[in-house]
């Protein structure tokens, strides 16, 4: 099976906020995960997460180190810290919402079921749980 290479942000608010967002299709319709999607043909992984984060939730980031990569078969996904650099946050494109989650209404998001799988233990291992 070919593997689909594919970015996501990792972004902070000066809160110490995470920006999730809902999934609006498969897989995982429904649950929150971090922004991001598919990297085009010809397309770095800069740019794939500059415009899927444009699209899925209207801001526009910088994107900075890798942060950390996961496999979700097919899916290859390499996430990245981003820091927001203007925009408006509004769910666009794959996204059912967009929010800012502090830690208390992550965890209650995790409990409840509502994270994509792996997200929580992922975003833990990584360091990068909104404070």
């Amino acid at each position: 099976m070919d593997t689909v290479r594919c970015v996501g942000g990792v972004v902070h608010d000066n809160a110490g906020r995470l920006l999730l967002i809902q999934r609006a299709h498969e897989p995982s319709r429904g649950r929150w995960s971090l922004p991001g999607g598919r990297v085009e043909p010809d397309e770095t992984d800069s740019a794939a997460v500059v415009r899927e984060l444009r699209e899925e939730t209207g801001l526009d980031v910088v994107p900075g180190q890798l942060v950390g990569s996961v496999v979700r078969e097919p899916y290859v996904i390499y996430d990245y810290a981003c820091s927001v650099r203007g925009g408006r946050l509004v769910a666009g494109d794959d996204a059912a919402a967009a929010r800012w989650v502090d830690r208390a209404q992550f965890a209650e998001l995790d409990r409840a079921g509502e994270l994509t799988d792996g997200l929580a233990d992922t975003l833990r291992d990584w360091g990068v749980l909104p404070s």
